[in-house]
């Protein structure tokens, strides 16, 4: 008996720190990291791969852990989140800060040992999730905007991991993920709004489930697809597509652009979903495809 109630409490205690530093979020952000690192790269360094991919981790953890201590008391408002560790009571602020803080300085000191220019960046996210992003949720739908900052950061960071060098290279790869975020945020805070709407926050640009966040949703679509692409036409240094990999990267773009348009026109919240997953499904694949096609050519 006491063994099943040990095993419970471990369970308990990991699932909540995964909860607390969002563990999924953070494993997609070091898969962003590590494929600008990848492109940035001349010869691949698996020490530095490691440190970058510990170090986005920690990154992206501390943001979430001071995220939720801000928000607690809203996060016990929504049904989507009212079992976190801290709002359901079963981790304490003061020990959510202790990871926060922990993670910050390892998350710091790590992405230093790589270099000082990717150091800066990850505070500078960490700083602007946290100071920005968070605290404007519940004021204006421009917190979107803002929280796309530290966002585009993890694809670009890699690259910068890679050079120690912030120039049109990484500068691109940050736009693609930046006009990214908006359809694929949108997507979430349209599903999610009645749920959004207990806790205060108003994700969506027009602050409604309505045709004008729809055509914003395609606009920045089509902005996304469009940055995208423009590595083919030699515009952007050492970060090159080749014509038939800009051609696939395309394609993938058109398919997210049907589920954007197939919001604007049945305005559901399935149609919501079904461009979420569209539009996680485009990042990752393309990412795939920038790197295959750097290693192949």
């Amino acid at each position: 008996m006491s063994q099943t109630v040990t095993s419970t409490v471990k369970h308990s205690i990991i699932s909540d720190f995964k909860e607390i530093t969002k563990i999924r979020l953070s494993v997609s952000v070091v898969f962003s990291s590590l494929a600008g690192y990848l492109l940035g790269v001349e010869t691949v360094n698996y020490t530095t791969l490691l440190l970058l991919a510990f170090g986005g981790y920690f990154m992206v953890g501390a943001s979430n852990a001071f995220n939720q201590i801000i928000e607690k008391d809203l996060d016990a408002l929504m049904d989507r989140t009212k079992n976190r560790p801290i709002p359901a009571g079963r981790m304490s602020v003061s020990t959510a800060f202790i990871i926060a803080s922990v993670f910050t300085v390892s998350g710091i000191a790590i992405l230093y040992s790589i270099n000082p220019q990717t150091a800066m960046f990850g505070a500078i996210s960490i700083f602007l999730y946290t100071c920005a992003y968070t605290p404007l949720k519940t004021k204006t739908p421009l917190a979107v905007f803002v929280g796309a900052i530290p966002g585009a950061i993890p694809f670009m960071l890699g690259w910068v991991a890679a050079t120690n060098d912030f120039g049109i290279e990484p500068g691109t790869l940050f736009a693609i993920q930046f006009f990214w975020q908006f359809p694929h945020f949108w997507a979430i805070g349209w599903f999610l709004f009645e749920d959004y709407k207990k806790g205060g926050f108003f994700m969506l640009p027009t602050g409604k489930q309505d045709k004008g966040t729809a055509v914003q949703t395609i606009m920045y679509t089509i902005w996304t697809i469009l940055v995208s692409i423009v590595p083919a036409f030699g515009f952007t240094g050492r970060l090159y597509l080749t014509p038939i990999s800009a051609v696939i990267v395309f394609l993938l773009g058109l398919g997210m652009l049907y589920y954007a348009i197939q919001l604007y026109k049945k305005m559901t919240v399935l149609a919501a979903k079904q461009l979420m997953l569209a539009s996680v499904s485009y990042i990752t694949l393309l990412q795939i495809v920038y790197v295959i096609d750097k290693f192949i050519r």
